[in-house]
Order: C-alpha cells, then sequence, then structure tokens
C-alpha cells in the first residue's frame, strides 16, 4: 500500500508539474472575460470580446509563462547548441520580462479605482438632490410625471418672451404711469379675488402690447383692465364679465372699446398668450425648499413688489423667482441655496446674489410712498403681515450670502 500510494503521488505531480503553467494562464483569464462579457456583448465568434488594456495584461501574462518554457528548456544548452548572440537575447528577454512583472501590478490598481470613483459620482448626486415629485405621483392633477419637463419648457419660452426697453419708443407714457397702472391692477386682482397668476400674466400682457404698438396715455387705463379681462380667461374658472371691468373703470369706456381692445391686444401677440411668470417659477421653487407658507408668502411678496417697477421688468421671470425666494430664506434664517434648488431652478448661489441684493434695496428703499397697493395687501393678517418685516442691512446680507 505505501508503494502504491507512492507510485500515484508520483503520477499525478508529472503532468500537474507539466500543467502548472497553463493554470497560472486561467485565473486571470477567467477574471478579465468575467469583465469583459458585460462590456462587449457580441464578437465574430459569439464570444466575449476584450478591451485592448486587459488585452495587454493577459498579453504580458501569456508571454511571462511561454518564455519560462523556453528559457527552461534552452537554458542549459545555449553554450553547446547557439551562437553567441543567443545568450544576449535571452539576458534581453528576462530583462523585458522582469519589466512587464514592475509594470503590469500598477496597471491594475488604478483601473479598479478609477471605475469606483466615477461610479460613485452619480450616486453622490442621487443622495443629496431630493426628488420633489415623488409625493405626488399619484395624484393626477400635480401631473408629477411631467413637472420636470414642463417647467424645462418655460424655461425655453423665457427667450421668446424677452422684453426690450421699450419706454424710448413710448413718447406719451413714462415709467411713473406704468407705476400707477400695475398698482391700480392689484388693487383690481384682489378686488375680485382673483388668482396671483392672473395678475402676473396680466402686467405680462400690457408690457408686450406696448412694445408693439405706440399708446396715449388716456388708454393706459383701458390696456390695463383688458389685459386683467384676458388673464382671467386664461387663469380663472370663473372669470369676470364685460361688465365689471367698465363698472371698475368707472364707465370711462364703452363696451365697444373694451372688446376692439381685446381683439387688438391679441392679434399683436398672435394669440400666444402662455407666457412664463415668475410666481409659477417661485411655487415650484419653493416645493424645492420645502419652504412654509410664512416664508413662501414674503418670497410672493418681495417678487410682487417688482411689478411696478419697470427696471425689473426685463429680469427673467425663473430668475427674479429664485432670487425673492433666497432673499426670504435669509431674511428668516433658513439656509442657502441647497444643491436640490440649483437643480431644479438652474442657478448657483452666485448668479443669483446681485438681483438678491437689488431685491433688499427695493423693500428697504421704496420709490414712491404713494403707491402702497402690494404693501397694503401684504400687511393684512391672511398674508402673515410679512409687509411689516424688518429689512434686513446690507451688510449682513452680504455676509450671509458670502458664508
Amino acid at each position: 500500500m505505501p508503494v502504491a500510494r507512492s507510485s500515484k503521488a508520483q503520477s499525478s505531480k508529472q503532468p500537474r508539474a507539466s500543467k502548472a503553467p497553463s493554470v497560472t494562464e486561467n485565473v486571470p483569464q477567467e477574471k478579465e472575460e468575467g469583465c469583459q462579457a458585460k462590456r462587449s456583448p457580441s464578437s465574430p465568434q459569439g464570444g466575449p470580446k476584450k478591451r485592448s488594456a486587459f488585452g495587454d495584461i493577459t498579453n504580458a501574462h501569456k508571454n511571462q509563462t511561454v518564455t519560462g518554457k523556453k528559457e527552461g528548456v534552452k537554458a542549459p544548452t545555449h553554450k553547446a547548441t547557439r551562437a553567441p548572440p543567443a545568450p544576449i537575447v535571452a539576458k534581453n528577454n528576462e530583462i523585458n520580462l522582469k519589466k512587464s512583472l514592475r509594470k503590469t501590478p500598477p496597471t491594475d490598481v488604478p483601473v479598479e479605482p478609477e471605475k469606483d470613483s466615477v461610479s460613485e459620482e452619480p450616486v453622490q448626486q442621487v443622495l443629496v438632490v431630493e426628488d420633489i415629485d415623488k409625493e405626488q405621483l399619484g395624484d393626477p392633477y400635480a401631473n408629477a410625471e411631467y413637472a420636470k419637463e414642463i417647467f424645462d419648457y418655460m424655461r425655453e419660452r423665457e427667450e421668446k418672451f424677452q422684453l426690450p426697453d421699450y419706454m424710448e419708443k413710448q413718447p406719451d407714457i413714462s415709467r411713473d404711469m406704468r407705476a400707477i397702472l400695475v398698482d391700480w391692477m392689484v388693487e383690481v386682482q384682489e378686488n375680485f379675488e382673483l388668482n396671483h397668476e392672473t395678475l402676473y400674466l396680466a402686467v405680462k400682457l400690457v408690457d408686450h402690447y406696448l412694445v408693439e404698438v405706440v399708446s396715449m396715455r388716456d388708454k393706459l387705463q383701458l390696456i390695463g383692465s383688458t389685459a386683467v379681462l384676458i388673464a382671467s380667461k386664461f387663469e380663472e374658472r370663473c372669470p369676470p364679465c364685460v361688465d365689471d371691468f367698465l363698472y371698475i373703470c368707472d364707465d370711462a369706456y364703452k363696451r365697444e372699446e373694451l372688446i376692439a381692445m381685446e381683439t387688438s391686444i391679441l392679434r399683436t401677440l398672435n394669440f400666444d398668450i402662455n407666457i412664463p411668470i415668475p410666481y409659477r417659477f417661485l411655487r415650484r421653487f419653493a416645493k424645492c425648499a420645502r419652504a412654509s407658507m410664512e416664508t413662501l408668502t414674503l418670497a410672493r411678496f418681495l417678487c410682487e413688489m417688482t411689478l411696478q417697477e419697470y427696471d425689473y421688468a426685463r429680469e427673467r421671470p425663473s430668475k427674479l423667482a429664485a432670487s425673492s425666494l433666497l432673499l426670504a430664506l435669509t431674511m428668516k434664517n433658513l439656509g442657502g441655496w441647497t444643491p436640490t434648488l440649483e437643480y431644479y431652478s438652474g442657478y448657483c448661489a452666485q448668479d443669483l446674489h446681485p438681483l438678491v441684493k437689488r431685491l433688499n434695496f427695493l423693500l428697504t428703499y421704496q420709490p414712491c410712498d404713494k403707491l402702497k397697493a402690494v404693501r397694503t395687501k401684504y400687511s393684512h393678517r391672511v398674508f402673515f403681515e410679512v409687509a411689516k418685516t424688518t429689512p434686513m442691512d446690507m451688510m449682513k446680507l452680504e455676509e450671509k450670502l458670502k458664508s
């Protein structure tokens, strides 16, 4: 029995010794093929295809085993059967093998960490940016599945509705007259209990109409009331009738004039009145910040203050809404501009700082004390009396924005 065991051991060791190089070849090949099978689904022979980087590493391992065989066989016969250049070639092969052994480990090390670092980047972004539409996926009225695309489309339409400086073409209308008109339109919106979207859209209709048509001051109120009528039909479920608008104008215009002005505005704007307004973006961004109703109302007050100011009419609605919310968050000490807000708004905090400072200056120094419709409106308890909020000091605001 001991003799049989030794004979089996000898017979099994000999083929294993001869097949040892092939075992060392198969181990890296299986690992590489497992990696490559996911990256190249098809190849001419139907098997997994290898990339050049992994192919070079595989060839290096193969060269090591093959040349090892040749050197092991030919080493004892160098001096007797080979010419003098043969030892030089063998030494060169040994040097190349040593170099390849030294080079292959560092090539394996950087490849895997680079893959891990690349795969971790989107994971970090997903963890930081919150999906604000996830909670309303089951609500058919929220359109949560298309909310992101809808607001991206509104951002694109901002390019089409950029306002030029049209006051230079209006010889009989000034900025102060426009401010008085908007102040009156705020009172109309409050008396009729219209949506805020109706007010913002009506002001946009007035501006875009005055870009194309030169008007006289005696027709300015007619333009404003007609713009509110059109916006009410677009936004409201039950819009006021024509007689209501004639009444609020103190019967200064006739029914025919109001209907004619409605036709003129719609034809001038080519019936394209779906104009992006800051109020829609503001509600969207407040949802991203998970702001309370009081904070949202303060941002609405800041944004509505800009309706009377002609200098803010040419600002992008989305940027104006984002700046109003950032100032409201800063005034309430609720933090700054989060990655979620940056993702959904498209603006980083540095892009909004100049406009935030201008809004705080407007809140501190109101140009005209006679136009108090917005302040009076937001001084009511329904709006949390946000108009009575103390404006921030400009130096403190700048320090907070930098921090």
